[in-house]
């Protein structure tokens, strides 16, 4: 490990720390599902029965079509919201787009993942994000309500997105919303490092969204056309016909390096350097790829990163599966890193989207996401469905070659650094350089016992957040104590249903939440009341001279 001054004393200006993930995909609840459904090569695609699509009320000669596509990557659980968290009516909550409330709940949860209250932090906070086209507007609301009796009509657009969230969670950064298609999110992303760069803000949410309704719902396939003929992406394959699209969100919380070394914070992993560009008219049409724009991109990226494509071993491509799309991707790679080096098969190369389908304004996010997950982790997951390489891409006699197989990340004295590509219908090209966090050596001494602090809204949520930290504190046994208790007291925003222990190690803490032993955890309902402490003494008070001085101080 590394001392804080020596980190500072290499870093770069420009470095921007990831310090907190949220997120919800096909197939995973959160952050931690996810990855494990990439680390075991889990392929998220829901494939529905007859009686699944009974309620769509599809007409027979599509229905019965042969090239009906009855597939879809789902998203669970779109119909929950906590509205009475965020002040929300019941009547506002049923208007609201999901992926609004999924973004709202998300990004409160990655704030509690970076360990920030942002009622308590006394910086600019930022939000920087995108989302589809409300589908369900047109198939709940439109057809079952009375539209001038809605209040809140601004709920209904979706370009709304980034600025409730900083009205609901009082943030008082720029609240920028993004519309790129494809590469939304990752754009979000660039866009915020800049905002950051240039202390527009000194902390910033950026991701994106996007959950189609209903769900679970098929598609017509089309010879030539973007989607696939069986509901399976095949990245980079001979056999790719398409890609298949999907629900899901991620967002990330990004400070400036320094700032997150100094605050002692948790740094996933590191932003080297991005760019974006479009394509222009040059290219075959509106929503064709283009070689040199993609190139263009990769290459400003690594020069604003500082590094060199020989300092890259792995890249997170767009990767759609489809015919033309892949050829013309690893072509454009190619071109990049030939501006650098002339070395063969040096850099892996793999998709999420055969995974969980193609997210549409969520996908660069998605990539990203799962690009910090390999790098904390160390471990290259596999890219699905792939067998033969498509016959368009000359893998010999390029930088890259398809990593099949969970792989060890292994690095010879240097970081471990990656690329990760989204690019957008209509030619807006996003691309990021990343690296692994360095390991920092953060003082160890601490005091013998701890103070754990729970507290939520209701008595149930109370009752979760018990069995979340006794679900963490297994998961990760080795975990510093004295951390948790610091993020649980000043990372987490103080309701009225409180629970505290008293505890000296990770067994004792366990332990004690599981059978809340009432001589050692004390749960209570705190009024909320603005008032004053006040000191009473009996008698006069003047026995001697500041007889109550030093508890006053």
């Amino acid at each position: 490990m590394i001392s804080t001054y020596k980190i500072l004393e290499k870093a770069s200006d420009l470095d921007i720390a990831i310090v907190g993930m949220a997120g919800r995909f096909p197939g995973a609840k959160n952050i931690n599902d996810f990855w494990h459904n990439l680390q075991n090569g889990i392929e998220s695609i829901s494939f529905f029965s007859e009686q699944d699509l009974v309620s769509l009320n599809i007409e027979d000669t599509v229905f019965n079509d042969p090239n009906y596509v009855k597939a879809a990557p789902v998203l669970e659980d779109i119909e929950f919201f906590d509205a009475r968290f965020f002040g929300f009516s019941p009547r506002e909550a049923e208007v609201i787009d999901p992926q609004h409330r999924f973004f709202m709940e998300c990004a409160w949860e990655a704030l509690e993942n970076a360990g920030y209250d942002p009622e308590k932090y006394e910086g600019l906070i930022g939000v920087y994000a995108g989302t589809s086209t409300n589908t369900y507007f047109f198939n709940n609301i439109y057809n079952n309500s009375n539209l001038n009796n809605i209040s809140n009509t601004y709920a209904l657009n979706k370009d709304f997105l980034t600025t409730n969230i900083s009205y609901k969670l009082n943030l008082t950064g720029p609240s920028v919303g993004i519309q790129t298609y494809c590469s939304t999110s990752l754009v979000a992303v660039h866009l915020a490092c800049k905002s950051l760069l240039d202390e527009e803000c000194d902390m910033a949410l950026a991701g994106g969204v996007a959950i189609s309704v209903p769900q679970k719902s098929g598609y017509l396939y089309q010879e030539d056309g973007i989607l696939s003929p069986d509901g399976h992406c095949r990245a980079f394959d001979a056999k790719a016909q398409g890609t298949i699209f999907g629900s899901g969100l991620g967002i990330v919380v990004l400070k400036r390096f320094k700032d997150a070394v100094n605050d002692g914070d948790c740094i996933h992993a590191v932003i080297k350097g991005s760019a974006i560009n479009n394509d222009g008219s040059l290219k075959v049409s509106y929503t064709a790829p283009s070689v040199d724009g993609q190139a263009e991109v990769i290459v400003e990226a690594l020069a604003n990163a500082g590094v060199k494509a020989d300092d890259i071993s792995y890249i997170e491509t767009h990767g759609t599966g489809t015919p033309t799309g892949d050829p013309v991707e690893i072509a454009a790679l190619t071109k990049a890193f030939r501006t650098f080096t002339q070395k063969n098969g040096f850099c892996a190369i793999a998709s999420v989207k055969p995974n969980i389908g193609h997210l549409d304004t969520a996908a660069g996010i998605a990539s990203l996401i799962k690009t910090v997950l390999a790098l904390k982790h160390k471990q290259i997951p596999p890219s699905l469905n792939f067998e033969t390489p498509n016959p368009q891409i000359d893998f010999a006699n390029s930088p890259f070659y398809v990593n099949t197989k969970l792989t060890d990340w292994k690095t010879n004295r240097t970081p471990r650094r990656a690329g990760v590509s989204s690019l957008g219908f209509g030619g807006t090209n996003a691309h990021i350089i990343l690296e692994e966090a360095p390991e920092i050596k953060h003082c160890e001494e601490s005091r013998p016992w701890q103070l754990l602090l729970l507290s939520a809204k209701t008595g149930s949520a109370l009752e979760s957040a018990t069995a979340n930290l006794v679900t963490y504190l297994k998961q990760h046994p080795d975990t510093n104590l004295a951390n948790v208790a610091y993020t649980l007291q000043v990372g987490r925003r103080a309701f009225n249903y409180r629970r505290i222990l008293v505890c000296q190690n990770v067994e004792d803490a366990i332990t004690t939440l599981e059978t809340l032993e009432e001589k050692r955890v004390l749960t209570a309902y705190q009024e909320h009341r603005e008032q004053p402490i006040i000191f009473m003494f009996s008698g006069q008070g003047s026995q001697y001279v500041n007889m109550g001085r030093q508890l006053y101080e």
